[in-house]
């Protein structure tokens, strides 16, 4: 690869992480649907041929966002089994949940769950995403066959996503490490002795 291709394409990736910033510093304190491409563009200190380069309407903007902080959200879920065919809950390392880490990083979007109209039901969309990592990467096999996998998985999700807003709502109060040791302490106090078999999908 060129050095030519190589700065355009760090050029592209500075110009899209100028208008994701821009735009959520101004969802911050402006409803989305009154925003304006120029006010975006004016925020991120670029012009409109640079926006139009990339997206073609604000809302195309927000989906990329939020299409990142998923990625980001089911790549942080399962690092602690990556690379692994069988997770044993008591393996389990505090260093290796990285949920909350991923919250951290993308704390300005996560703020805005619980104040902008425009990603409210991004919680729903959180609670089914871990919900399905649930399903099909933990409880496919359950070693108790009275346990419903469906409630099980659900239970899973609500309880992390409880975590992560009660985190949110009360300012972040707590480092990311400290969620995760809590997280941790749960997960031993109710699953100490879990071995998980599941299909990985790379």
């Amino acid at each position: 690869m060129s050095n030519k291709i190589i700065y355009e394409d760090k050029r592209i990736t500075r110009s899209k992480n100028l208008l994701k910033e821009a735009l959520i510093s101004l969802m911050h304190t402006n409803d989305f649907k009154e925003l304006t491409i120029k006010d975006i563009v004016e925020c991120a200190d670029l012009n409109r041929g640079t926006f139009y380069k990339h997206y073609q309407y604000k809302e195309d903007l927000l989906e990329e966002i939020i299409e990142d902080v998923v990625t980001d959200l089911i790549a942080s879920y399962r690092e602690p089994y990556l690379g692994t065919e069988t997770f044993e809950v008591t393996k389990l390392t505090i260093s290796s949940i990285k949920i909350f880490e991923h919250v951290e990083k993308h704390k300005e979007y996560y703020t805005l769950i619980v104040k902008s109209n425009t990603l409210i039901g991004f919680q729903n969309r959180i609670c089914q995403i871990l919900k399905d990592l649930a399903l099909h990467d933990l409880y496919e096999n359950l070693p108790n066959a009275k346990m419903n996998k469906e409630l099980l998985a659900s239970y899973h999700a609500y309880a992390i996503l409880g975590m992560i807003m009660e985190w949110i709502q009360g300012g972040f109060k707590y480092s990311s490490t400290y969620m995760a040791e809590q997280l941790f302490e749960f997960i031993m106090q109710n699953k100490g002795n879990a071995v998980y078999k599941f299909k990985r999908t790379d």
